[in-house]
Formats: structure tokens, C-alpha cells, sequence
């Protein structure tokens, strides 16, 4: 938990993500991230010097594998509070759109519902679990496919919600917190997506290993210039 801790804090603080008085919803999937977010913030919450609140939220998508009964317990093993909000996504995705490439119209609807859920409960702020391959990912599938040069901001305050989205992981690398989960024995929902392993998403994470078989600095070098190149109000530390 202290690695993990330490990239929690480096990006909190450098990104000023939390405030004294700020009460938190954490979105919770049940995937190693998300859980890894919700533990990491539990913990900070006990000696960081702002206090916080967190709360879980838990969007149910209604895909057969999304188990409740399992995040709810999560959730109060660890003395948070879980909401569940319920959903028609699958529906809308699958079964009445019938999309080939279902991601980001999942996740805009997945994060429609956790804002408004967010608001109802109170929150001034809705922390994602996005570590630092998302980062990457996201910059390439922006470059190839968009063609824009990319990726999502560490903070950002929607207008629209006046929720401030922050991303506390963007700073530990997916292995890391696989590595966390694993050795700290901590059950995660065994799939959090339908199309985990065959998404475009996929195609980046293993287009970013190839090349880092390589270039083995590949990642700090793309990592470094996002930052140095103030992409999406990324930013160096002085």
C-alpha cells in the first residue's frame, strides 16, 4: 500500500486535487483499479492533513457478471459507503444499438449516471481509478484514430455537472497495481467489461509493449513529453 500511496499523493498534490471539506465519490467497478482507488483514498483519508470524505458509487450496467452483493461488501469491509445506481447500458449499447465499437458510448453513459448519482449524494468531486497505461493508451488511440495529439485531463472541473473529475492513479503503472492487488490477496470482480481483452484499447496496450521491447524508456519519454508539452492541463514538476 505505500507505493501505492506514494503515487496517490504525488499526483494529489501536484495536481491539487483535493481540498479540505471535499467529500469524494469514488467510481467503483469491482476491477483491480477502481478498488485499488477506493483502498488508496481510504487509507490517505486517515493522516492526510485536508479532510475528506469518500463515498463508493457503483454504476450497474446489468451485464450477467456485475455482481453487487460483492462490491457492497467490498465496500464495508473497509468502512465506505456503497450507492448503487441502476442502468439500461447494456441495453442501449448491445442490444438497441448494436455497437461494433461499444467503449466510449459505454463509458460517456456510465459517466452521465455517476455524475448525476454524485450530485444527489452530495459530492463536489468524482475520483476515476485511470492509471498512468491509460494515460498512454488513451494518447495513442487519440493520435491513430482521431487524429489529434491527446489524452485525458489529471483534473477537470464539468461546467455542465460543477463536479471536478479527478484521476488520483494517473501516476502508478498498471503493474503496480496488479502487483498490489496480488500480494495483498484482494478479491477483484473477475471481469468489470464484455469486452476486456478485444477492445482498440487492448490493440494500444500491446502496440505500446511492442515498442517498449525496443525503446525500454518509451513510456517515461511519451509520459514526459504530455507533461512538457502542457497536453490537457498536464503539467512538470518544478
Amino acid at each position: 500500500m505505500q507505493k501505492i500511496l506514494g503515487y496517490l499523493r504525488k499526483a494529489i498534490e501536484h495536481y491539487h486535487m483535493i481540498d479540505e471539506g471535499d467529500k469524494i465519490a469514488v467510481g467503483l467497478s469491482g476491477g483491480k483499479d477502481s478498488i485499488t482507488l477506493l483502498m488508496g483514498l481510504k487509507a490517505l483519508q486517515r493522516f492526510y492533513p485536508k479532510k475528506f470524505e469518500i463515498v463508493a458509487i457503483s454504476v450497474n450496467p446489468n451485464f450477467e457478471f456485475f455482481n453487487s452483493d460483492f462490491l457492497k461488501n467490498t465496500c464495508e469491509r473497509i468502512g465506505v459507503p456503497y450507492i448503487e445506481a441502476s442502468s439500461n447500458i447494456k441495453e442501449i449499447v448491445f442490444d438497441i444499438r448494436k455497437e461494433k465499437n461499444p467503449c466510449s458510448l459505454c463509458a460517456n453513459l456510465r459517466r452521465g449516471i455517476l455524475n448525476s448519482t454524485a450530485i444527489e449524494q452530495g459530492c463536489n468531486k468524482l475520483a476515476l481509478g485511470h492509471n498512468e497505461d491509460d494515460v498512454l493508451e488513451t494518447f495513442f488511440l487519440n493520435l491513430l484514430y482521431a487524429g489529434n495529439i491527446s489524452t485525458f485531463a489529471p483534473i477537470s472541473y464539468m461546467d455542465r455537472s460543477q463536479i471536478t473529475l479527478i484521476r488520483p492513479l494517473i501516476y502508478a503503472p498498471e503493474k503496480d497495481i496488479r502487483s498490489f492487488i496480488k500480494r495483498s490477496g484482494i478479491e477483484v470482480m473477475p471481469k468489470a467489461c464484455p469486452m476486456d481483452g478485444i477492445s482498440k484499447r487492448e490493440d494500444m496496450k500491446q502496440l505500446i509493449y511492442q515498442f517498449s521491447l525496443k525503446i525500454p524508456s518509451i513510456r517515461a519519454n511519451i509520459m514526459g513529453a504530455i507533461k512538457r508539452a502542457h497536453i490537457n492541463g498536464w503539467k512538470e514538476i518544478k
